[in-house]
């Protein structure tokens, strides 16, 4: 049907709602069908162009007005130009028809176009198969508890829908449908549990990298202000687990990218200037005993991991290569795009660099030419101060630190923004910022006093109490500080937002944004049932993490072992999966063949009233209607057999007529039992 006709005829009106129970059984299977598409693409939207969420709308209740009004379906020719105006909007959005997010918009489009010509049962396997294939695409974007408990109810909800359509007799309610998918979905869970344990883990399945910046936070980069956009976020970065005493918050430093190359604007890595020879090495000397933890990293989109400060051995990532920079970064081969669950080893008494001084410590002297000239200006005019003129590094650190203490700054998540000469803006005038902003102009003030520096960025602190023996550190604990280079000591930390904001530093308290009205409701109910609940669902959400999505192929043959098998391989687990898996098939052979009568109620009766019609001579086959039958027994018996034809009519009415029963009637069968021998006993004598 053409647009213009749909909306210049009668059916534009929208059609009024006739009641659940009124519908056709199509209608209500229809909008069923719809509702369980419209769960399925709802979690995407956060990732759809707005069109793409608009139109999808649009189209779902285009479909189901029709359903409601019994409304004829659009021409095809009108869905081949939708399809082709969605391509184009895609092309427009991402700039390619392929990848990832194009992929997933043209997917959801075409499920909702594909309801639109719902003609045949063949037309609802389409969209059925292609609603099992949306469900899978949401785990290319989150594999979390929420989504998964998400898409079960969608996957439910389709295996409904398919089990309606191998009912193409009577009525059967939504109920009937909905028990009889889940006794079969959870049929099939052993078979499910089986492959999750016993399938080889060929690395990270959904590990598809984002473009442009992570999204956690982290960054090779850093402006002013990006630190303060990410304590936003409160999600999960890692957590935590030790083995012996826990340390203080002041000590846990999570060291992530190191910047140092400052172009007036922007920090970046260094691209050192000279021979490796002349350049800062590691160096590290390390005191005390190591403390041991466990670590689960979520994905950070960088090929960096964020240990603790600092982490003396490499630890062992099945699938990752890791090694340790000059500059005490951890690094991996590739971007971290799936999650990780790890053991390592930290010092958190330590010192590193080198003692003496290296031609390759002038790169972190560098200060762009002609930005932030007071800052010069008051460098130099320290300098000129007695006792600061041969003044040492340390000296200097600790009289900046103590500017910042006394001289009235502020430790805030909205500074606003900064000009051409933020750092100018910063020390002399305005005095408010976040992290990033006190450790910049930190390191450029101790450049401009002679003593290299950079900044390291990471996280800072934890949650002050674990949640299931974890310590959670979220994207607001996201942090900068500063190292400066100390002769006869190396490189020495040096954090000036413990000197503005000590609570931050020394007892974890991040700076929060107001809450939203949800949160901010429930917190005036009552302070700690927002905390509490949050805590539960992390507890949660940890186990789901650490059971199910950190399975690896280590814990695989460890299974394997406590099975009894001494040295686990491939080989040993592809025959473990065939044979439980030939045994699971077997088992369910042997079932089908003892349940093969229990199949349909309705079958079992028919075969009943056969088999007793052709006892009494009465040509009956499985194609034949009762009502046929019925014809048959009087032509044969007249009226000696009207009681029997009768019961075949009785049995049409319930099983086709317009009030259809749901199961078959056992009074029917036992008068139809009880008939079949009356005429046969009368035409015996």
């Amino acid at each position: 049907m053409a647009l213009s006709s749909f909306l210049s005829g009668p059916g534009w009106r929208l059609p009024r709602w006739p009641g659940w129970s009124r519908l056709p059984r199509e209608g209500r299977d229809t909008l069923f069908l719809l509702g369980v598409i419209a769960w399925t693409v709802l979690p995407h939207v956060p990732h759809l162009p707005a069109w793409c969420t608009a139109l999808t709308a649009l189209m779902l209740l285009w479909r189901a007005a029709l359903a409601v009004g019994n409304g004829p379906l659009p021409g095809r020719w009108l869905l081949v130009m939708v399809l082709a105006i969605a391509a184009g909007l895609t092309f427009m959005s991402f700039r390619t028809l392929l990848g990832k997010e194009p992929g997933v918009t043209m997917a959801v489009v075409l499920m909702a176009l594909k309801t639109l010509e719902l003609r045949a049962r063949r037309d609802a396997f389409v969209v059925f198969f292609l609603g099992f294939f949306l469900v899978l695409t949401h785990f290319l974007y989150s594999q979390s508890l929420g989504v998964a408990l998400a898409m079960l109810v969608s996957v439910w909800g389709l295996l409904t829908a398919l089990v309606l359509a191998h009912m193409p007799v009577g009525q059967p309610s939504l109920k009937q449908a909905a028990r009889l998918a889940g006794r079969t979905a959870l049929l099939g869970a052993p078979i499910m549990l089986l492959l999750f344990l016993l399938f080889p883990r060929i690395g990270p399945l959904w590990g598809v990298p984002k473009d442009g910046v992570s999204a956690t936070g982290l960054s090779d980069r850093m402006r002013l202000g990006q630190v303060a956009e990410v304590a936003l976020d409160d999600r999960v970065a890692l957590r935590l687990r030790f083995d012996g005493p826990v340390p203080p918050p002041q000590s846990l430093y999570f060291r992530g990218p190191v910047l140092a190359a400052f172009d007036g604007t922007e920090w970046r890595p260094l691209l050192p200037h000279f021979p490796p020879a002349q350049q800062p090495q590691a160096e590290l000397r390390t005191m005390g005993p190591a403390l041991r933890y466990e670590m689960t990293l979520e994905p950070l989109r960088l090929p960096t991991l964020p240990l603790l400060e600092t982490s003396t051995a490499a630890p062992q990532i099945e699938g990752y290569r890791v090694r340790r920079s000059e500059d005490l970064q951890w690094l991996v081969d590739r971007p971290l795009a799936e999650r990780l669950r790890f053991r390592a080893e930290a010092h958190l008494r330590f010192e590193h660099g080198p003692r003496e001084p290296l031609p390759g410590l002038q790169d972190y002297l560098a200060l762009p030419a002609g930005f932030n000239p007071r800052t010069l200006e008051w460098a130099a005019a320290l300098r000129r101060e007695p006792g600061l003129a041969e003044a040492g590094a340390r000296e200097l650190a600790q009289r900046l630190m103590r500017h910042i203490r006394e001289g009235g700054y502020t430790y805030t998540l909205a500074p606003g923004e900064y000009g051409r000469d933020a750092i100018d803006e910063f020390w002399l005038d305005r005095k408010e910022g976040f992290c990033e902003h006190f450790a910049a102009a930190f390191v450029v003030l101790m450049r401009a006093l002679g003593v290299p520096a950079r900044i390291v960025t990471g996280y800072q602190g934890a949650d002050p109490l674990p949640v299931d023996d974890y310590y959670i550190v979220r994207q607001s604990d996201a942090h900068a500080w500063a190292e400066y280079w100390q002769a006869g000591s190396g490189w020495v930390r040096a954090d000036p937002t413990a000197a503005v904001a000590p609570d931050r530093i020394q007892r974890s308290l991040r700076l929060a944004p107001p809450p939203g009205l949800v949160a901010g409701t429930i917190a005036a109910v009552s302070p700690q049932l927002m905390q509490q609940l949050r805590e539960a669902w992390e507890a949660i959400d940890n186990r789901w993490n650490q059971w199910v999505l950190n399975y690896s192929r280590g814990q695989q043959f460890d299974l394997l072992k406590d099975l009894g098998v001494e040295a686990p391989d491939w080989q040993t687990l592809a025959k473990l999966l065939v044979t439980a898996l030939s045994t699971l098939a077997l088992i369910g052979a042997a079932w089908a063949w003892w349940d093969r009568h229990r199949i349909d109620p309705w079958t079992r009766q028919r075969e009943a009233l056969l088999a007793a019609l052709r006892r009494i001579g009465i040509a009956a086959d499985a194609q034949d209607a009762p009502g046929t039958l019925a014809r048959r027994v009087r032509a044969r018996h007249g009226s000696a057999g009207e009681p029997l034809a009768a019961l075949l009519e009785t049995l049409q009415a319930q099983r086709y007529g317009r009030e259809a029963r749901r199961a078959p009637d056992p009074s029917l069968t036992r008068s139809f039992a009880a008939a079949t021998r009356s005429l046969a006993a009368t035409t015996s004598r």
